[in-house]
């Protein structure tokens, strides 16, 4: 399987394990995180929530054949249903990030609560490079973050930064030594069990308001145009060059 979930001590563990394909995220993979979150939500045994990848991988994006294949065509797609479900995750949820977060893997990062990151740690949103968009209303929170000429450098050029960088700007709470990494997440999800749990989901819930409309809106925004240009030559041709192992050619388009 290539999710491995587990309730451990009032954790709840989200591991992605697919280190063959570079921790590749499939169309059943996204279906296995959207439903283990939305039950977690209402276990009360569960106090948070953790998202791992694999000690040298945390995700390397999506899993361009799988994505193709059967490209999210509406908002039952298992994708955004995956972002509902962690966008409206009541719990605490902690990211522990090794090697490459890319796309989503960076993107996911930006609705957890605390994100702690190694420090061999690489995150990248290229999708422009891939002839798309934006997504998980990164376009609406990295600039926030970051400021608009920095985020640009991270968008739209598609820029790739360190964790360190991650934690300046605000999307990772701190840089750890690779091996430390996992076990500083769980120590810190584990914190939750002596904590008020009713206390800590109105607290998350009253940081989040103020943009939880803007948020849900941004995605759903995102997601439109995300799917158009799916279908773009732009994007058929950075899709062609992957596969070719080759750099897409742009040149032609206008």
């Amino acid at each position: 399987m290539s999710i491995k979930t587990a309730i451990v001590n009032g954790v709840a563990s989200i591991e992605i394990a697919r280190p063959e394909k570079k921790n590749a995220l499939t169309r059943a993979m996204y279906q296995e995180m959207a439903d283990t979150l939305v039950a977690v939500n209402s276990d009360k045994t569960v106090r948070a929530v953790l998202i791992q990848g694999q000690p040298n991988i945390f995700t390397s994006g999506n899993d361009i054949e799988d994505f193709m294949s059967s490209p999210p065509r509406d908002e039952e797609a298992p994708v955004f249903q995956f972002m509902r479900a962690l966008v409206g995750c009541e719990k605490p949820v902690i990211a522990a990030v090794n090697g490459a977060a890319i796309g989503i893997g960076t993107t996911l990062l930006l609705h957890c609560d605390l994100v702690y990151v190694a420090d061999d740690a690489r995150l990248a949103m290229p999708f422009v490079g891939l002839g798309l968009v934006p997504e998980f209303a990164s376009s609406l929170i990295v600039p926030r973050l970051l400021g608009h000429a920095k985020a640009a450098e991270k968008l739209l050029l598609g820029d790739p930064f360190t964790g360190a960088d991650a934690a300046e700007c605000g999307i990772a709470n701190a840089v750890l030594p690779a091996a430390e990494v996992a076990n500083h997440a769980r120590r810190v999800a584990e914190r939750f069990n002596t904590l008020a749990p009713s206390a800590v989901r109105e607290s998350k819930r009253l940081m989040r308001r103020h943009s939880a409309e803007q948020v849900q809106e941004t995605i759903k925004v995102e997601a439109e145009i995300f799917g158009a240009r799916l279908r773009s030559p732009e994007a058929m041709e950075a899709f062609q060059a992957f596969f070719q192992k080759r750099a897409p050619d742009f040149s032609k388009f206008d």
